[in-house]
C-alpha cells in the first residue's frame, strides 16, 4: 500500500506545480484590472496605456435593449452597435483626463480564466462620474501574456444607461 501512496504524491507534484502557476498568474491578471480601475480614477494616460497591447486593440460596445428602444423613440435610426474606429482605449482616457468629474469604474464578480499564456475576465462593472452611476453592464476582456507581462487584445461590454 505504501508504495501506491508514494506514486500517487510523486504523481500530484506536477498538478500541485500547475495549479500554484495558474493562481499566479490569475493574481497577476488581477493586478491588470485593478491597474486598469486605478488609471481611470487617477486619471493617468500612460499608466493606462500600458496595459494594451497596441494602439488598434479591439475596443466595443452594444447597447442594451432596453436602451436601444429609448434611443429609437427619438432617432430610429440607432443601431445596437455602431463601429467607430475613433473609439479606443485612447480616446476613452484622453475624454477621461479631460474631464474634471472624479471618474471610477467599478468591478464585481470578476471571474478570470487562463492557461498562463491566454486569459479571459468577465465581469460586471458600474461606471461613476461624480459619485453617481452612469451606465453598467457586463465586461469581457481578452489578455496575452508578453515578455512585458500580460496586455488587454480586446474589451467588449454591454451599456446599459442608469436612470
Amino acid at each position: 500500500m505504501k508504495p501506491l501512496l508514494a506514486l500517487a504524491l510523486l504523481l500530484s507534484f506536477p498538478m500541485l506545480g500547475q495549479a500554484a502557476e495558474i493562481a499566479a498568474d490569475n493574481r497577476s491578471v488581477e493586478a491588470v484590472v485593478e491597474a486598469f480601475r486605478a488609471s481611470i480614477v487617477d486619471k493617468d494616460k500612460p499608466r493606462f496605456v500600458k496595459l494594451f497591447l497596441h494602439e488598434s486593440t479591439a475596443w466595443q460596445n452594444v447597447v442594451g435593449d432596453a436602451n436601444l428602444s429609448k434611443m429609437r423613440e427619438k432617432r430610429p435610426e440607432a443601431v445596437k452597435v455602431k463601429v467607430d474606429p475613433t473609439n479606443n482605449p485612447t480616446a476613452f482616457i484622453d475624454e477621461i483626463v479631460a474631464d474634471k468629474e472624479k471618474q471610477e469604474e467599478k468591478f464585481r464578480n470578476v471571474k478570470i480564466e487562463t492557461d498562463g499564456d491566454i486569459a479571459s475576465v468577465f465581469f460586471d462593472y458600474s461606471y461613476h462620474s461624480a459619485g453617481k452611476e452612469t451606465n453598467h453592464g457586463k465586461e469581457a476582456w481578452h489578455l496575452v501574456r508578453t515578455d512585458e507581462g500580460w496586455k488587454i487584445v480586446s474589451v467588449i461590454w454591454s451599456v446599459n444607461w442608469t436612470p
